[in-house]
């Protein structure tokens, strides 16, 4: 059922750099947002300058019927507190979400295509995402959105991931030069989340696509040269490869995700038919966002 978006008040749990977004583009369209923070002595000026409510909970550590009576005031709840809260977090607040009888519901699903994945991945995380879409299609009491964006472009550039490495110029493919990943910024999201959940008639129980950009390793590798303005050397990590380096570091997070997102399936859509497409919204492609952060650099 259609409801005015000012009688709506929406609770956004997390504050990093996407529930950052998400807040400020909600704001942005005079949407009611209350954020949900840990109690913390640091103050929080550029949210309350945003004209944001704060409530504090200590979400990672709370029970379901705490986290249920903090959200239960709350018509929206849009969960932006990521993987870093810890194993089973993302069932416990889609418990509490649930028993509070919160109108709707956008989880913490901002990532990949979970279901074309499937469960017993290279990266154990993702089957807990999985529990939460089951818990949601098993009920008829909250109505969700799950907003799949792809990976944050930022990350094809971060060091850590190995995928562009700046220092050495160098691009290492997952899987192959073919191989495609989908890729969205936190403020594109932010926009595109703000849309989705101010859309009239009401979006409820689907699943989302988005995407800023989709493009290949090649394409990546390309657009590292044409922005750096010097060649880049080009590796080719195949999932073989990748799969042998998980199986001696099986606890190394990072080379889990690089044989998820190496094997190619359930992270990249054509980016034509994503919601943001159809609507016009502009998002940032992967140059762009490189042109901005990398600079140029003359050839020597």
């Amino acid at each position: 059922m259609a409801t005015n978006v000012t009688t709506e008040q929406i609770l956004v749990i997390g504050a990093g750099e996407l529930g950052g977004a998400v807040i400020t583009a909600l704001r942005r369209r005079d949407a009611d947002v209350t954020v949900l923070l840990r109690p913390s002595r640091t103050p929080r000026d550029e949210l309350t300058a945003l004209g944001v409510e704060i409530i504090e909970a200590d979400v990672a550590g709370a029970t379901v019927p705490e986290l249920a009576a903090v959200l239960n005031r709350f018509h929206t709840v849009v969960n932006c507190l990521g993987f870093a809260a810890g194993p089973g977090t993302q069932r416990r607040i889609t418990e509490a979400v649930l028993a509070a009888g919160v109108s709707r519901y956008i989880p913490w699903q901002f990532g990949v295509d979970y279901d074309a994945i499937g469960r017993g991945s290279p990266q154990n995380l993702f089957d807990e995402q999985l529990d939460v879409r089951d818990m949601l299609r098993a009920q008829n009491g909250t109505d969700w959105v799950i907003v799949s964006t792809g990976m944050f472009t930022s990350f094809l550039f971060e060091p850590d991931v190995g995928i562009v490495d700046l220092t050495t110029n160098t691009v290492n493919a997952l899987g192959s030069w073919d191989t495609a990943v989908t890729v969205t910024t936190p403020e594109d999201i932010g926009e595109i989340t703000a849309e989705i959940l101010l859309t009239r008639p009401r979006i409820a129980n689907e699943v989302v696509f988005v995407a800023g950009d989709t493009i290949t390793y090649g394409e990546l590798a390309d657009v590292v040269e044409r922005v750096r303005g010097v060649p880049v050397t080009r590796n080719e990590w195949t999932v073989p490869y990748l799969l042998d380096e998980l199986a001696h570091h099986p606890d190394d997070n990072l080379r889990k995700y690089r044989a998820v997102f190496a094997q190619g399936t359930g992270v990249a859509w054509p980016k034509a038919g994503t919601f943001n497409a159809v609507r016009g919204i502009p998002t940032t492609t992967t140059e762009e966002f490189a042109r901005i952060h990398l600079g140029r650099e003359a050839a020597s």
